[in-house]
């Protein structure tokens, strides 16, 4: 089988995509060669059987026109070909012009809140729908598979944590954006004596670098400066380390989409916060609180300075084998597309 997969960038130093290369790794080791379709890649980060090509332009009208002309030279033997479109829905869009008259199979995954009419007409062009739980792409489709999300276990391994006094050292990981929910975490953390947070993640839009500058303001107004600090991205490479020196995530994502930070922090055997509804198969009901509510976070955050973390995490570390593991992730994947070239 030969896998075309279509992504933005192949970096393991990305914050945003580094955990692509895990999943390319995962599904070259079961497939006869993975075809890496991206604006940008790092090539020696993937295995001999993976290829690349590039549609790099300074131009929209010619990345689309060097994205189809790559496709179609990958297309011109179909046997046993799929296409899976990584996160944009507009790579499932361009590709079905050439895909579907070929019978060639088109794999969207996508984990994400935000609906919109692209992604309705990604889905009508795409044979199936991929991604880590039912809620956790945005509106109902006969065609979405479940699969989890793929975390590299070995990468994000259990991390052995010396007990400790106070403060409990606490985290959030991610772009600034408002659908991160920081403002609730900032203010429960603020509340709560004996607790430390650090914030740290890149701002890549205009709305992220504007909403870190209102979280700057909230942490000075609360007057927690001394315990609460927001930071740039920590490189892809050191965040293992990094949550091996913290005591627990907290995760305040909207609902919808499940950051793929709090299966990567579970599987360092790390405690985890989170709000998501879409987590409650994930995490035991004492780990999660109400999204808008920092009365309810900060009384999670005072059972969980006394509670047996080291617990905790081993459990969560289980639950991220069961269900998570980049190994099972490619192969409940190659499931779907085996079923969908039948």
């Amino acid at each position: 089988m030969k896998v075309v997969f279509v992504t933005q960038d192949v970096d393991p130093a990305s914050p945003v995509l580094g955990a692509t290369v895990a999943k390319l790794r995962a599904l070259a080791a079961r497939v006869d060669e993975v075809v890496v379709v991206a604006n940008s890649a790092v090539t020696d980060a993937l295995p001999p059987n993976c290829r690349v090509e590039l549609f790099a332009s300074g131009t929209q009208a010619g990345r689309g026109a060097r994205y189809e002309a790559a496709l179609a030279r990958e297309l011109r033997h179909p046997r046993e070909t799929v296409v899976l479109a990584h996160m944009c829905p507009i790579y499932a869009v361009l590709a079905a012009p050439l895909a579907r008259p070929l019978r060639v199979p088109i794999l969207l995954w996508f984990t994400h809140w935000k609906e919109s009419r692209l992604l309705h007409l990604a889905e009508r062009v795409s044979s199936a729908v991929v991604t880590v739980e039912p809620r956790s792409f945005p509106f109902e489709t006969r065609k979405l598979a479940p699969i989890g999300h793929g975390i590299d276990l070995i990468e994000f391994s259990c991390r052995d944590r010396p007990a400790h006094d106070a403060p409990l050292r606490l985290a959030a990981l991610g772009r600034t954006s408002p659908a991160k929910g920081l403002e609730t975490v900032i203010r429960a953390v603020a509340s709560v004596p004996d607790t430390r947070l650090t914030i740290a993640g890149p701002s890549l839009t205009s709305e992220e670098r504007a909403h870190r500058s209102v979280l700057e303001e909230l942490v000075d107004r609360l007057g927690a400066g001394p315990r609460i600090v927001i930071e740039g991205p920590i490189p892809r490479g050191d965040v293992p380390a990094f949550l091996g020196s913290i005591d627990a995530l907290v995760n305040n994502m909207k609902a919808g989409a499940t950051d793929k930070i709090v299966y990567e922090a579970a599987g360092t055997c790390l405690p985890v916060l989170a709000s998501n509804p879409a987590l409650d198969g994930f995490l035991p009901d004492e780990l999660r609180f109400d999204r808008e509510d920092h009365v309810s976070l900060a009384r999670r955050l005072e059972e969980l300075a006394v509670a047996d973390r080291r617990a905790i995490g081993q459990e969560l570390r289980r639950r991220a084998e069961r269900d998570h593991g980049v190994e099972g992730w490619a192969e409940r994947l190659l499931e779907v597309a085996r079923a969908e070239l039948r």
